[in-house]
C-alpha cells in the first residue's frame, strides 16, 4: 500500500533540501513500496527557470539501484505560468523516461501563490479591477484578509489556468487542487460564490473523465492547514463524482518524507475515503487496474482497506526511531 506520488529534492529544486539519493534512502527506510520522483518540469522563460532539467538521469540510476527495495516512478510536476510552459511541456512529455505528470498550478498572473503570503496577496489584488494599483494597495499589508468578493476573481483565474493545464496535458495526477487557498485556509471554495464553484466542478469533472488521480497532499498540514489538500468541500465533490484519490507527501527533503501521513490518513478516513489508488507501471498491469490519461505508461491500481495496512504501524515506529 505505502506510496507517495509527489516529491522533490534540494539537488534539483531550489526550495527543497538534500540530495535525491538521500530522499530515496529515507523513503525506503520509512517502508514506502512506491515512491515517485517528480521534480519540476523545465520552464521556458529565463526569469522562471529552475535547475531541475538534469534530474532524469539521476532518477533512472536510483530506480535501478533500489529495484529490489521499492518501485521508483519518474515523473515531473508541471506548471502553468505562461503559454510557453504548456507548449514546451507538451514537447518534453514525449521523453520516454517520464512515467507520468503531476499537473499543478503555482502561479496566477505570473505571480507565485505559494512562496509567501505577501506575494499571494499581490496575485489576489492583481486579479481585481484595481490591478494597476497592486504595488500601492493598502490591502497588501500582511495581516489583510481578503473578502470572498475580493478572492473570487483570483480564484477564478487560478481555476481557469488549472483547466487549461488539464486540457493541454491531461496529467495522471492532479496536484494540490486547492493550493490557491494556502494562505486563507478557513475559506471554502463552495462558499465564495460567483462562478468559482462552477469552475471547480468543471475541472473535477474533466479530470474524472479521463481517469486522473487527485492527490491528497500532506504538505498542507505542515503549512498550517488542519487537513491535507484538498479541503473537505473539494474532496467530497471528487468522491461524489467517482474521482480517484491517491496519497502524496510532496516532500521537499529527507525531513519531509511521509510527514503528516498519519493525520492525513485520519482525515481521509473521516471523509469516507475507503479506497485510495496508486500508479503502477503499465507493464505490471493486473486485473482491476484502470487506465489513466492518454500516455499509457502507468495504470491506476485500487487499494481498498488501505487505512488498515500494516504499513501504518511500521511507519509510526520508523518515525520514532529516527
Amino acid at each position: 500500500m505505502p506510496h507517495s506520488h509527489h516529491s522533490h529534492s534540494g539537488q534539483f529544486c531550489r526550495h527543497a533540501k538534500d540530495t535525491l539519493s538521500a530522499v530515496v534512502a529515507e523513503a525506503a527506510r520509512r517502508g514506502f513500496k512506491t515512491f515517485a520522483l517528480t521534480e519540476h518540469c523545465p520552464r521556458y522563460r529565463v526569469q522562471d527557470l529552475y535547475p531541475e532539467e538534469a534530474f532524469l538521469l539521476e532518477a533512472a540510476r536510483l530506480r535501478a539501484a533500489y529495484a529490489d527495495k521499492l518501485t521508483l516512478l519518474i515523473g515531473i510536476e508541471s506548471d502553468y505560468i505562461t503559454q510557453l510552459d504548456v507548449d514546451g511541456m507538451t514537447r518534453y512529455l514525449a521523453r520516454p523516461e517520464i512515467d507520468y505528470v503531476v499537473g499543478s498550478v503555482h502561479h496566477v498572473r505570473t505571480l507565485p501563490i505559494d512562496f509567501d503570503r505577501a506575494t499571494w496577496l499581490k496575485a489576489v489584488v492583481a486579479c481585481s479591477p484595481r490591478a494597476a494599483e497592486v504595488d500601492a494597495d493598502a490591502r497588501l499589508t500582511p495581516e489583510y484578509t481578503p473578502t470572498h468578493a475580493e478572492l473570487a476573481p483570483f480564484l477564478e483565474a487560478y481555476l481557469d489556468a488549472q483547466y487549461e493545464l488539464l486540457q493541454a496535458t491531461q496529467p495522471e495526477v492532479v496536484g494540490h487542487f486547492d493550493l490557491c487557498l494556502l494562505y486563507t485556509p478557513g475559506v471554502s471554495l463552495a462558499a465564495v460564490g460567483g462562478g468559482v464553484w462552477d469552475k471547480v466542478e468543471r475541472n473535477v469533472r474533466y479530470a474524472v473523465g479521463y481517469g486522473a488521480l487527485f492527490e491528497a497532499n500532506a504538505a498542507a498540514i505542515r503549512k498550517g492547514w488542519a487537513t491535507s489538500y484538498p479541503g473537505a468541500d473539494v474532496l467530497n465533490l471528487i468522491t461524489s463524482l467517482g474521482g480517484k484519490v491517491c496519497l502524496s507527501d510532496d516532500s521537499h527533503g529527507v525531513a519531509f518524507v511521509g510527514l503528516n501521513y498519519l493525520p492525513m490518513r485520519d482525515y481521509l478516513v473521516a471523509r469516507g475515503v475507503d479506497t485510495v489508488w496508486s500508479l503502477v507501471p503499465a507493464e505490471a498491469r493486473q486485473q482491476g487496474d484502470e487506465a489513466v490519461g492518454p500516455r499509457g505508461r502507468v495504470v491506476a491500481r485500487p487499494l481498498p482497506g488501505w487505512d488498515k495496512d500494516a504499513f501504518w504501524t511500521t511507519f509510526a515506529a520508523t518515525a520514532s526511531a529516527k
